[in-house]
């Protein structure tokens, strides 16, 4: 899914790109490396070894990221937003943030943005009944350095609820929202990430949601799973609704459902999704 975020960068003229890395890092710099054959030219911030949370990962970066203005995109997040639509209601707005927004559609899974009409952001709205009505943040914003000023370093906050609500209170009108009709799509949680998948497979074959070196014994009964790099379906196994990450070894006669499947020091490591 990152290089798939990359690429969307790239094609929309955003070319310097800095990553943010906290758990297993190496999986991330594995896939994506240098940038160059993604036609970008990628960097590297590592939080380490404390999660430093949607504000303190960009206040860690800023020295890397070494410019006054800069876009920032959650890992988490599918859109075909223009980002130079974005970039150009920033910079009319004169804002220190400019959120990208969408009416919010699921306001019980989705806490919301509160705007004026002029789109000045005036507060944010926990998920459930107090979000009806707002709009919905699709994690991709543009800032200005001076947004985190007064996020210390090396110190876990988050963005919205946390840092941009001191703000908010410390410059009222300091972040606006452009509200657009881009698609969204979240792959946040296990399960996101599985619907997501598939709905990108759009018709295609579904082998191709299996990695490289994948092995499937003849007689599996492997159905609308996602299956990662050197993973081994033994005999007679039974593997439906599945995430099955890289290197596991699914033992024969085994039935899973709904579950990522991944392995761990003692063996195999069956959770639901």
């Amino acid at each position: 899914m990152i290089r798939r975020i990359v690429a969307w960068l790239t094609r929309q003229g955003v070319a310097d790109l800095v990553l943010n890395l906290h758990h297993l890092p190496a999986s991330l710099t594995r896939i994506v490396g240098d940038g160059s054959d993604l036609n970008a030219r990628v960097r590297y911030s590592w939080e380490h070894p404390v999660l430093l949370g949607s504000a303190g990962g960009p206040r860690r970066a800023l020295p890397i990221i070494g410019a006054d203005t800069f876009l920032i995109v959650n890992g988490d997040t599918l859109t075909d937003l223009d980002v130079g639509g974005l970039a150009a209601a920033h910079k009319s707005s004169g804002a220190l943030v400019t959120l990208a927004l969408v009416p919010n559609r699921q306001p019980h899974k989705y806490g919301g943005i509160i705007t004026a009409a002029d789109g000045r952001v005036t507060g944010f709205a926990a998920r459930g009944a107090g979000a009806e009505g707002s709009w919905h943040f699709i994690g991709v914003q543009v800032a200005r350095a001076g947004a985190f000023a007064s996020v210390p370093d090396d110190q876990a906050v988050n963005s919205i609820g946390d840092a941009y609500t001191r703000l908010l209170e410390a410059q009222p009108g300091s972040i606006h929202g452009h509200v657009c009709d881009a698609a969204f799509q979240d792959i946040g949680t296990a399960s996101d990430y599985w619907t997501t998948s598939f709905a990108l497979l759009d018709g295609r074959p579904p082998d191709l949601a299996y990695g490289k070196r994948t092995r499937i014994a003849a007689d599996a009964h492997v159905t609308q799973s996602i299956l990662w790099d050197d993973v081994e379906i033994g005999a007679d196994a039974v593997v439906e609704e599945c995430i099955v990450t890289d290197g596991v070894h699914v033992p024969a006669g085994s039935v899973h459902r709904r579950s990522v499947l991944r392995r761990g020091a003692q063996g195999l490591l069956v959770t639901p999704r």
